[in-house]
C-alpha cells in the first residue's frame, strides 16, 4: 500500500467521521457489558462553538472513547438547551428588525416566531463539534423542549409543589430590566463599580432645618416612605417623632428609629424606600411603611416619578442631580466604589423588585448533595479544591426564584379559577387542574375555559438540573431499561462558572428524584484565555474561530494544542502554537508509519541490538502505559496526552527506530518488522482518544481491516508487569550516545564514518545495550578498559569514563585551548555557585526548591570540571 508523502488532514476526517457514523460505532443500547456514560453539558440551541466548547467537548471525547477501547459500552449523549433569556432576547430582536413589536403578538404567536428561529439555528453547534470528532450517540440527541423533556419538567414542578417544597411568594427578587425578567441570587454578577455618593437635604416638617442623607440611587426618592435613625445616635434624639419633606416629590414621610442603620455610614442616617432594596422592604415590614414601586419592567420610571416618567433610570440620575441642586437639595456629592448586582446574560444592571414569584425551598432538599461531596465522598470533584467554593454556595443557599418573566421556555403549571391569592391548582394538564379547581371549590360547574394558565416560564435551569435523568426518561418512567442501566452516569465534564448553576442542582435533583448520585466525578475544566491572560470573548476579539482552526492545523492538532496545556480546573493561556505543535505531532507520526512501511523484509537473522531494543521498549511502554492509567484515574487529561506524546515522539521515533533501523538499502528482519508493526499499533490504541482521525487512518494504512476490526472498536492495551531495570539501563546509554554525538558534532567526524570506543566502567554498569551504543554511535570496537586511554577525546557519564582514540587531522593545541577556555569558564561559574552556597544569610533564608537547584548546578559544575580536566590530560 502506497503512504502518501503529506498527511493530508481534510482529505480523512469527513471520510473517517463518516465511516464512523456509517457502521454506527457511537450508538450505545443496553446490553451485558458495563456501561459508561457521559451527558454533554447542552450548549445553547442557537449557540456557535467557541474555546471552551472545543476544550470540554474534547476531553468527553477522550473519555468516551478511551472507555470504548476499554470494552465499556459507551454512551456520550449529545444535546441543547432552550436557554429561555438568550433565546427570547434574540427572536425580540429579529423581530424588531423586521418593524414587529413582541408586545403586539400573542403568545402563540411569538412562540412560532421562537420555534421558527430555533429550527433555522438550532442544532448548528451540535454539527460542528463533528468537525472537531465529537463521537456523541447522536440518534440520543436530546433538546430540553422536546415533548418528553417538557412532560419531565412539568411533572417535576407539580410533584415539587406537591410535597410542598414549592410555593408563590411575593417577595424581593433580582430584576433584569433588559431581559425584563427576574433572575435567581446565583444568576447576578457582583462587580465594583466607580459611582457617586448624592448627599440630598430633605426639610424637617415645620421647622427650617434639614436632614442630610447619602444616597447612591438619588432617582429612587420618589419610592421614599420613611427616614430612619438610629436610636443611639445623639446627633438625632431631636428627631425623634417627626416628620420630613422628601425633595422635588413634597411626600411627607416618618422619621423612625431602627439600629439597623449603620451611624458610621455616610450622614449616619438612612432614606427607606421598601419597594426597591432588599434590607429597605425588612424595614418597612418590621415599621408597617407604605411600599411605592416607581420602576417600569424596563427600569424607567413611572407615573410616580413625576416629569421624569418614561426616563430611564440612568438618565433620571444625572438628570434629578441638577434639579436638586438648582433647589439647594444636594449638600455635595462624592466619588464612591460601590458593588453592582449585574444580570449574568444580558450585562444589565440588576433592579431588585418585589413581585409575585414561585420559589423552591432548598434548605432540606441540599442536605444529600452536601453529604454526597463533602462528607462521604460519594461524588468527586476534580481538582479536589473546588469543593470550598461548592461548600461555600450550598451552606449559605436560599430558595430559589424559579419562575421567570419569559414566553419561551416550560410555561408554569399553575391555572388559576378566581382573583384571590391562594385561587390557583398545580397540574400537569389543564384537564386535571379543571378535576383539582372543581374539587377544590366544590364547584362542578367550573369549565376550562374558566381557568387561566400562570403566564410566567420556568428557569431554564429549572430543566438543566433534570438532564442526567430526563434524557433517560427518568423523571416520568423510572422503570424503563435505559435509565436503569446508563443511570447513574459515570464523568461530568464542566466548566466551575457553572459548578453551582447546573452541577449541585443536579446533585440535589439526583437525590430527591433517585436517592442515588446523577454521576461519579465532575471534571472541572478551566477557561480559555489568550496568552496576555484575558478571557476570550467575541467582544475583544481575541477569540480565534474553532472551525478556522481545525481547517488551519487539523482536528487532531488542535485538539492536541488544548489538551497539551489543560490540566484540571487551571485556565488556558491558549495560543496558536500549541496548535502548530500538534500539527507538528501528527507530521511526526506519519513519518513514523512511511518508515516502517518502507522497509523491506528478509529471512535474515535478527541483530542483537534489534532484540534488546524491543525489550526495552515494550518496558517503557508498559511503564507509560501505567502512567497514563494512573493519570486518567486522578483526571490529569493533560499529563495523560504529555506522557503519550513523550512515548511517541522520543522513546518511539526517536530512539526504538534509529535502534531498528536498517542500513542504507538493507533489508530489516521480518520478527523486528512484525514487532515495530505491533508497537505502533499499541500506540495508535493510546493515540486515539486524543487525536481519532489521524490514528483511524493509519491504522487502516498498516493492513486491510474489516469494520469489526477498525481503531475506534479495537481493545486497549492490557497492563502487565515490566522490567524496571531495562530502563534504567537504557537511559545510562542514551548519555552514552549523546556523548558520543557531540564528539561527532564538535570534532566534524561524520555519522558515517566509524570510530572506536574505549570505556572505564568505574560506575559497574549494565553492559547490556552496549550492542545497541555501537550501532547507534556507529563504532567499529568498543572495550572495557582499566586506565586512561592517551591521546584521545573523552567525555564522562556520571564517574564512567568514556574514550575515542583520536584519528586524522585533528588540531590538537587548538583542542586543547578550547577545553582549556572552557574549564576557566566553569571553574568561574562554579566559584560563583559555592559563594552562595557559603552564604549561611542565603542558605538558611532560600526555599529548599532554590537551594538544591544551587547543589544541584554545583554538582554539575564539578563532573563537567573532571571531564574536561580527563579530556586535557588525555591530549597533553
Amino acid at each position: 500500500m502506497t503512504i502518501p508523502a503529506q498527511f493530508d488532514a481534510k482529505a480523512i476526517e469527513n471520510k473517517w467521521y463518516d465511516y464512523w457514523m456509517k457502521n454506527n460505532y457511537f450508538h450505545s443500547e443496553p446490553d451485558h457489558r458495563t456501561p459508561y456514560t457521559i451527558v454533554i453539558p447542552p450548549p445553547n440551541v442557537t449557540g456557535v462553538l467557541h474555546m471552551g466548547h472545543m476544550l470540554n467537548n474534547t476531553i468527553q471525547d477522550v473519555l468516551i472513547r478511551r472507555a470504548r477501547l476499554k470494552g465499556f459500552n459507551a454512551c456520550w449523549v449529545p444535546g441543547t438547551d432552550h436557554a429561555s433569556i438568550a433565546t427570547e432576547a434574540k427572536v425580540v430582536a429579529k423581530l424588531k428588525s423586521e418593524g414587529i413589536n413582541k408586545n403586539d403578538l400573542s403568545r402563540e404567536e411569538f412562540l412560532e416566531h421562537a420555534w421558527d428561529w430555533t429550527h433555522k439555528y438550532g442544532g448548528t453547534i451540535l454539527e460542528q463539534l463533528k468537525k472537531l470528532g465529537a463521537s456523541c450517540d447522536w440518534e440520543r440527541t436530546k433538546f430540553t423542549m422536546d415533548p418528553d423533556m417538557s412532560a419531565a419538567v412539568i411533572h417535576s414542578f407539580v410533584d415539587l409543589y406537591n410535597k410542598g417544597l414549592i410555593y408563590r411568594g411575593y417577595r424581593m427578587v433580582n430584576w433584569d430590566p433588559e431581559a425584563k425578567t427576574t433572575l435567581s441570587d446565583e444568576e447576578v454578577i457582583y462587580e465594583e463599580q466607580q459611582g457617586k455618593l448624592f448627599f440630598l437635604k430633605y426639610k424637617i416638617e415645620g421647622t427650617e432645618e434639614f436632614l442630610t442623607i447619602a444616597t447612591t440611587r438619588p432617582e429612587t426618592i420618589f419610592g421614599d416612605t420613611a427616614i430612619c435613625i438610629n436610636p443611639n445616635d445623639e446627633r438625632f434624639t431631636h428627631l425623634k417623632g417627626k416628620k420630613a419633606i422628601v425633595p422635588i416629590c413634597g411626600r411627607v414621610i416618618p422619621i423612625i428609629e431602627d439600629e439597623y442603620v449603620d451611624v458610621e455610614f455616610g450622614t449616619g442616617c438612612l432614606k427607606v424606600t421598601p419597594a426597591h432594596d432588599v434590607n429597605d422592604k425588612t424595614l418597612g415590614e418590621k415599621h408597617d411603611l407604605e411600599i411605592i414601586d416607581i420602576f417600569n419592567e424596563d427600569a424607567s420610571l413611572n407615573s410616580f416619578g413625576l416629569h421624569y416618567q418614561g426616563k430611564d433610570r440612568f438618565v433620571v440620575r444625572t438628570e434629578i442631580a441638577k434639579e436638586l441642586e438648582e433647589i439647594g437639595a444636594l449638600a455635595k456629592t462624592e466619588i464612591h466604589l460601590n458593588k453592582v448586582g449585574t444580570s449574568e446574560r444580558t450585562k444589565a444592571v440588576i433592579e431588585p423588585r418585589l413581585s409575585d414569584q414561585w420559589f423552591l425551598k432548598m434548605d432540606e432538599l441540599v442536605k444529600p448533595a452536601i453529604k454526597a461531596v463533602l462528607e462521604s465522598d460519594e461524588i468527586k470533584l476534580h481538582p479536589k479544591r473546588f469543593e470550598n467554593t461548592y461548600a461555600h454556595w450550598l451552606n449559605n443557599i436560599r430558595d430559589w426564584n424559579i419562575s421567570r418573566q419569559l414566553w419561551w421556555g416550560h410555561r408554569i403549571p399553575a391555572y388559576y379559577y378566581g382573583d384571590g391569592k391562594e385561587d390557583f391548582v398545580v397540574a400537569e394538564s389543564i384537564e386535571d387542574a379543571l378535576k383539582l379547581a372543581q374539587e377544590k371549590t366544590s364547584n362542578p360547574q367550573l369549565t376550562i375555559d374558566n381557568l387561566k394558565q400562570d403566564v410566567d416560564a420556568l428557569d431554564t435551569w429549572f430543566s438543566a438540573w433534570l438532564w442526567p435523568m430526563s434524557v433517560f426518561d427518568g423523571i416520568k418512567n423510572p422503570d424503563n431499561a435505559d435509565f436503569k442501566y446508563y443511570y447513574p452516569t459515570n464523568d461530568l465534564v464542566t466548566g466551575p462558572d457553572i459548578l453551582f448553576f447546573w452541577v449541585a442542582r443536579m446533585i440535589i435533583a439526583g437525590y430527591e428524584y433517585t436517592g442515588e448520585k446523577p454521576f461519579k466525578n465532575v471534571y472541572l475544566t478551566g477557561l480559555v484565555r489568550d496568552k496576555q491572560g484575558r478571557k476570550m470573548s467575541k467582544s475583544l476579539g481575541n477569540s480565534p474561530d474553532p472551525l478556522d482552526l481545525i481547517d488551519k492545523f487539523s482536528a487532531d492538532g488542535v485538539r492536541v494544542g488544548l489538551l497539551l496545556s489543560a490540566s484540571a480546573g487551571n485556565d488556558i493561556m491558549f495560543d496558536e502554537e500549541l496548535c502548530v505543535q500538534g500539527k507538528a505531532f501528527s507530521t511526526k507520526i506519519w513519518n513514523a508509519l512511511k518508515l516502517i512501511k518502507g522497509w523491506e523484509t528478509a529471512e535474515i537473522a535478527q541483530p542483537e541490538s534489534s532484540k534488546k531494543a524491543i525489550e526495552w521498549y515494550e518496558a517503557k511502554f508498559q511503564q507509560t502505559l501505567a502512567d497514563i492509567e494512573d493519570n486518567f484515574e486522578k483526571y490529569r487529561i493533560s499529563d495523560s496526552l504529555m506522557a503519550i506524546y513523550k512515548l511517541v515522539w522520543d522513546d518511539f521515533c526517536n530512539w526504538f527506530l534509529e535502534m531498528i533501523k536498517p542500513a542504507y538499502q538493507q533489508p530489516i528482519d521480518s520478527v523486528t518488522l512484525a514487532k515495530a508493526v505491533e508497537m505502533l499499533e499499541n500506540n495508535l490504541k493510546l493515540l486515539h482518544p486524543f487525536m481519532p482521525f489521524l490514528t483511524e487512518e493509519i491504522w487502516h494504512l498498516i493492513t486491510e481491516r474489516t469494520a469489526d476490526e477498525a481503531l475506534i472498536v479495537s481493545t486497549w492495551p492490557e497492563v502487565k508487569p515490566f522490567d524496571a531495570k531495562l530502563i534504567t539501563d537504557f537511559e545510562n546509554s542514551i548519555e552514552v550516545i549523546s556523548g558520543i554525538r557531540t564528539i561527532r558534532k564538535e570534532k566534524n567526524i561524520a555519522n558515517k564514518d566509524s570510530i572506536e570506543l574505549k570505556a572505564i566502567n568505574n560506575e559497574n554498569v549494565s553492559t547490556y545495550f552496549d550492542s545497541v551504543i555501537t550501532k547507534l554511535g556507529n563504532i567499529t570496537a568498543f572495550e572495557y578498559v582499566s586506565e586512561k586511554v592517551d591521546g584521545a577525546l573523552s567525555f564522562r557519564v556520571k564517574s564512567n569514563e568514556y574514550f575515542i582514540p583520536i584519528t586524522g587531522n585533528i588540531d590538537v593545541e587548538a583542542e586543547i585551548k578550547k577545553l582549556t577556555d572552557e574549564l576557566d569558564y566553569i571553574k568561574g561559574f562554579l566559584k560563583s555557585v559555592e559563594a552562595k552556597l557559603s552564604n549561611e544569610k542565603f542558605v538558611n533564608g532560600a526555599p529548599e526548591k532554590v537551594l538544591n537547584m544551587e547543589k544541584q548546578k554545583q554538582a554539575d559544575a564539578l563532573a563537567k570540571i573532571a571531564t574536561i580536566e580527563q579530556s586535557l590530560a588525555g591530549l597533553k
